[in-house]
C-alpha cells in the first residue's frame, strides 16, 4: 500500500510539474522575463515557507539551529539548480512543452544518475556509490545501459526537432511555434538537464533538517510511520538558492529589453497576467509538495526521482499534443519525435531499475 502511495503522489508532482507552463500561455503583452520572474517570486519565495509553516510545527527553528556548512551547501546547489530551472524555461520556450520537457528531464535523469557517481570517485564518502562502484557491479551496469539508451533517445528527438525547423519553415505564420528555435534550443536544455539535478543534490545535502523534521513528527505521532512532509523545510533554503540566480537574470533581462514597465503597463491584462503567473508558480511547486511525499511513501530517493521524471515527460507531451505544439509537421516528424519520447521514458525506467536492484 505504502509503494502504491508513492506512485500516486509521484503522478501528481509530475502532473503539476509538467503542467505548470501552461498558464503562462496565457499571458498577454509581457516579455518571457517579465512573467518567469512573476511566476518564480510565487513558487520560490511565497508558497515554499507557506507550505512548511502549513505543515511543519518549528520550521524556523530547524533552519536555525542547522550547521551553517549545511545550510550553505543546499543553497548552493540550490543556485546551480536555479540555472538549471531558469533554463528549462528557456528549452521550453524554444523546443515546446513536450520536445523541450522530453529531453532536458531525460538529461536530468543521465546526470542525476552518473554526476554524483563520478564525484565519489575522486572524493570517497562512507555509503556513497562511485562511477567505479557503477562499472563493477550490475546494478550500476544497468544504470548506464540506461544512460546510453536515454542519450540514444534524445539524439532521435534532436532529429525530430531539426525536421520539425524544415516543416514549419513552409509555413512561418502558425501561432503556437512562432518561438521554435532548435539549435538554441538544443543548448539551453543540455544546460538544464545537467544542472537540474542539483536539485536532487540539495535535497540530499539538506537531508538533515528534513531528518529533524521527521523525528518531531514522529515525537508527536508514534507508530504512524515516515512524516510525509518532512523535505518541505528542506525546499526553503534549495529554493532561495533557485531565487537568487533567476531574479538576476531576469533582472538583467528586463534591464536590457526595456522591459521593466511589463508590471504596470495597462495596455495588457495585467490582473489576468499576475493570476496566471501565480498559477504557474504555484503549479510548479506543487510538483515537489508531492515529490516529498512520495519519497517518504517509497524510501528510495534515486528511483524516486527517476519515477517523478517519467511521470513529467508523460504529461508534457500529454500537453505538447494538447496545445498543437506539432501542428503543420509530417507525419514522418511526428512519428520520429514519439520514438524518441518513446526511447527516453524506457531509459528512465531502466536507470530506475539500476537504482532499485543494488
Amino acid at each position: 500500500m505504502q509503494v502504491i502511495l508513492g506512485v500516486i503522489f509521484h503522478f501528481i508532482g509530475g502532473f503539476a510539474s509538467g503542467s505548470f507552463y501552461i498558464p503562462y500561455k496565457k499571458v498577454k503583452g509581457w516579455h518571457w522575463e517579465s512573467y518567469w520572474i512573476v511566476g518564480g517570486l510565487f513558487s520560490w519565495l511565497i508558497v515554499p515557507p507557506l507550505a512548511a509553516w502549513i505543515t511543519i510545527s518549528g520550521f524556523p527553528e530547524i533552519i536555525r539551529n542547522t550547521p551553517a556548512n549545511i545550510l550553505g551547501l543546499t543553497f548552493f546547489f540550490g543556485l546551480l539548480w536555479g540555472v538549471g530551472g531558469l533554463t528549462y524555461g528557456l528549452g521550453v520556450r524554444y523546443l515546446g512543452v513536450a520536445l523541450g520537457s522530453s529531453i532536458i528531464l531525460g538529461l536530468c535523469s543521465v546526470f542525476g544518475a552518473l554526476v554524483p557517481s563520478i564525484y565519489y570517485n575522486f572524493f570517497p564518502q562512507a555509503g556513497k556509490d562511485s562511477f567505479t562502484d557503477l562499472i563493477s557491479n550490475r546494478w550500476g551496469q544497468v544504470v548506464l545501459l540506461g544512460v546510453a539508451i536515454c542519450i540514444f533517445g534524445i539524439a532521435i528527438c534532436g532529429k525530430a526537432g531539426a525536421m520539425k525547423e524544415k516543416d514549419l519553415a513552409v509555413n512561418r505564420t502558425d501561432e503556437e511555434n512562432k518561438d521554435f528555435k532548435i539549435g538554441l534550443g538544443l543548448f539551453v536544455s543540455v544546460i538544464s538537464g545537467v544542472l537540474s539535478a542539483c536539485f536532487a543534490f540539495g535535497i540530499d545535502a539538506g537531508k538533515d533538517m528534513a531528518n529533524k523534521a521527521n523525528e518531531i513528527w514522529k515525537g508527536v505521532n508514534p507508530g504512524q510511520g515516515e512524516f510525509l512532509f518532512q523535505n518541505n523545510v528542506t525546499y526553503i533554503i534549495i529554493l532561495w538558492g533557485g531565487l537568487t540566480t533567476n531574479l538576476i537574470w531576469c533582472m538583467i533581462l528586463n534591464a536590457r529589453n526595456k522591459s521593466f514597465g511589463d508590471y504596470t503597463n495597462k495596455n495588457t491584462p495585467l490582473l489576468k497576467n499576475y493570476l496566471f503567473s501565480a498559477l504557474a508558480g504555484l503549479t510548479w511547486f506543487l510538483q515537489f509538495f508531492f515529490y516529498g511525499m512520495g519519497e517518504s511513501k517509497l524510501g528510495n530517493g534515486a528511483s524516486s526521482w527517476i519515477l517523478h521524471m517519467a511521470f513529467i515527460i508523460l504529461i508534457a507531451n500529454f500537453w505538447g499534443i494538447a496545445v498543437k505544439e506539432w501542428k503543420g509537421v509530417t507525419k514522418k516528424t511526428f512519428s520520429t519525435v514519439v520514438a524518441g519520447i518513446l526511447i527516453i521514458i524506457l531509459s528512465v525506467f531502466v536507470v530506475g531499475y539500476g537504482n532499485s536492484i543494488k
